[in-house]
Formats: structure tokens, sequence, C-alpha cells
């Protein structure tokens, strides 16, 4: 009788612990899924779609540090492109600067009244004189806030009689601002000023 009793507490023990074990194992595995799917929903929250001629494009989102080198420069490049891309038309002119002095503060905005007030954009436009400009580089200092930029360019201004290129060098500030539609990059150019702005050479239009 002992013997029987023994043998069934043993068979006892063995059913409880075999019990516990799956139990163990199905913890592991329901933390282990959940693992799993929070760390897949988060990397689908990471994923944008957009959707480009008809196309879905896969891209991934980042923390803007990670970023503003890049959406610097590409500020930088923005502002001057709109600043110095001119064409005989005063809605032209009109437009490209109102988008260029979105991007920066006063400094910008009181050197397009003196060029204004000295008849430089009456003067494109009289002459039918057409003013693009060619990014060369951009460099950016994001170890020190505001960051500080230089910007190396060259223009061309093709007038009726011959084609000057000039050499651009300019530099600046950028300073956090809130997104918008005007403002994609959320930099605000402060201190711009022009350092350089010379003739490198003139040829003439047969």
């Amino acid at each position: 009788m002992f013997t029987k009793m023994k043998n069934i507490d043993t068979a006892f023990r063995y059913v409880r612990g075999f019990t516990m074990l799956i139990i163990v194992g199905c913890i592991i595995i329901c933390c282990y899924t959940l693992y799993s799917s929070f760390a897949t929903v988060v990397s689908m929250q990471d994923r944008v779609y957009i959707l480009a001629n008809g196309k879905a494009l896969e891209a991934y989102s980042s923390d803007r540090k990670d970023n503003v080198p890049v959406e610097a420069r590409d500020h930088v490049k923005t502002f001057h492109v709109y600043f110095f891309t001119l064409d005989p038309d005063e809605k032209v002119i009109k437009a490209n600067i109102t988008k260029a002095l979105y991007l920066a503060d006063d400094s910008a905005k009181r050197t397009y009244d003196d060029l204004k007030e000295n008849g430089y954009y009456t003067g494109i436009i009289s002459g039918n004189i057409s003013q693009t400009i060619s990014i060369d580089s951009i460099q950016v200092d994001v170890n020190e806030y505001p960051y500080s930029f230089k910007c190396f360019a060259r223009q061309k201004i093709i007038r009726s009689t011959s084609i000057v290129n000039r050499s651009l060098h300019t530099e600046g500030t950028l300073r956090n601002v809130s997104r918008s539609d005007n403002n994609p990059h959320g930099f605000l150019i402060e201190r711009w000023n022009t350092l350089e702005n010379k003739d490198l050479s003139i040829e003439n239009r047969k």
C-alpha cells in the first residue's frame, strides 16, 4: 500500500513538473510574440509610402537630428536658388524673391531692398537679362547652435550681347523655426552676408 502511495506521489510530481514546464513555455512564447508584434508595429510606423506617378514608393522616417546637415544644406541651397534666379519678368522676380524671403530674416530683406532701390531688378527687366545660379558647395557647422554656414556658388548673367560668369561666396547662420508650407525645412537664415561676388569671365554672344 505504501508503495502504491509512493508511486502516486511520484507520478503527481512528474505531472506537476510537466505542467509547470508547459506553463513557463507558454509564458515565454507569449512574451516573445508580444515583443515581436510591438517591434513590427514600431518598424511599420517608421515607414512612409509616397504615391508618385501612380507608383507607391517606400520611405523611412528618422529623427530630425539625423538629418540636420542634409536639411540645412538644402535650405541654404533653396534660398540662394530663389534669391538669385531671375528673369526679365516682374512676376517671376517677385515670386522667387517672396519664396526666398520666407527662408531668411531681415538681413536678406535689406539686401533685396538695397538692390531694388539701386534699380537692379528694373535693369534686369529693361535689359532682358536672365540670371541663374549653380551651387558648388555648402558647408554647415552643426556642432554649435545656431548653425553657421558658408555657400560657394557661381552666377551666370545672360545679356543680349554677353554672358557673365561670377563667383558668389556668402555666409550666415541657421536658427530652428516651425515647419510650414513656405518653410518646409524649419530653418531661418540669419546674419546673411555676401563675402565675395566678382566676375570670373565674360563671353561675347554671337
